[in-house]
């Protein structure tokens, strides 16, 4: 079992390296795909003109260009990942908007000292703490005490079929990948209010509310079927479980994932079920 600071460092290294430059040959079609999601917690999160606002794990700044939108130009955003490579882009897309600073941080170690922020705001960027108690305690103090923390994260893997269609399908060729322990970091490590729900009342928050979102996601954002196989065997689970296997098991993998999303596509499109918490927590 990984300790919290080897996890942390694994984090670290594969979104500042490999994983951070997977997220940004996808990032144009992933900020499509969640965008009524991310909308939906932006509101959640009731964040005002003039407010001073934290984006955690911005990415390549798709949250963030909608938090400078909320804040205007009497407001301030900071945005902050790990990754050098997505803060670029996000400076980039951000570089007419004075209320927002860019920044490469490490929101699980960073001390963004006491009281500054109205709101603290997370697009899918705070399942990967490898110590998230600490990490959420650190946070908690950098908000002002009427300040809100207020994320949006996937529910169970089960209840997103966008991930779990497409991995049946693969693993029916290719073996299924380790599933990470109870308390790992991963996309799916919020899926549990009870975790979730003590983790930020023993980093000092106020116990969360917890909001149901579904929606659907466009594998092929209209491009047709095969750019559907395309995202579906590159993303997550499914993209994990090809990964290293021999040419015969990956072609056969996608042959049946294609024959899978196949019955799915209409006009181009092909829609799969999403399910994430909105998740907003007092200061405490």
């Amino acid at each position: 079992m990984s300790t919290a600071s080897e996890n942390q460092e694994a984090q670290r290294v594969y979104w500042d390296g490999a994983g951070g430059d997977k997220w940004i040959k996808r990032s144009a079609d992933i900020d499509i795909n969640v965008a009524p999601a991310q909308q939906a917690a932006i509101e959640a999160a009731g964040v005002a003109p003039g407010m001073r606002v934290l984006d955690v794990g911005c990415g390549c700044g798709g949250s963030t260009l909608a938090l400078a939108q909320k804040v205007g130009v009497g407001g301030k955003v900071v945005a902050a990942d790990i990754s050098h490579a997505m803060i670029a882009i996000a400076q980039a897309a951000t570089r007419r908007m004075p209320q927002v600073d860019c920044m490469v941080a490490d929101a699980a170690t960073r001390d963004f000292g006491a009281q500054k922020f109205d709101r603290m705001f997370s697009r899918f960027g705070v399942m990967f703490f490898g110590d998230p108690v600490a990490a959420f305690a650190r946070l908690r103090r950098a908000l002002k005490p009427q300040g809100r923390l207020t994320f949006v994260c996937w529910r169970p893997l089960p209840e997103n079929p966008w991930m779990l269609t497409p991995l049946a399908a693969v693993c029916k060729h290719a073996p299924r990948p380790q599933r990470p322990g109870p308390e790992d970091p991963g996309p799916f490590s919020f899926g549990d209010p009870a975790r979730v729900r003590r983790i930020l009342t023993e980093a000092g928050f106020a116990a969360p509310e917890f909001t149901k979102f579904d929606f659907d996601m466009d594998l092929a954002l209209g491009r047709g079927l095969e750019a559907a196989v395309e995202t579906a065997s590159n993303v997550g689970a499914a993209s994990a479980a090809l990964t290293d296997q021999p040419p015969e098991i990956r072609a056969a993998a996608i042959a049946e994932l294609r024959k899978e999303l196949a019955p799915l596509e209409r006009d181009g499109s092909v829609l799969l079920g999403a399910a994430v918490w909105i998740v907003s927590a007092a200061c405490g």
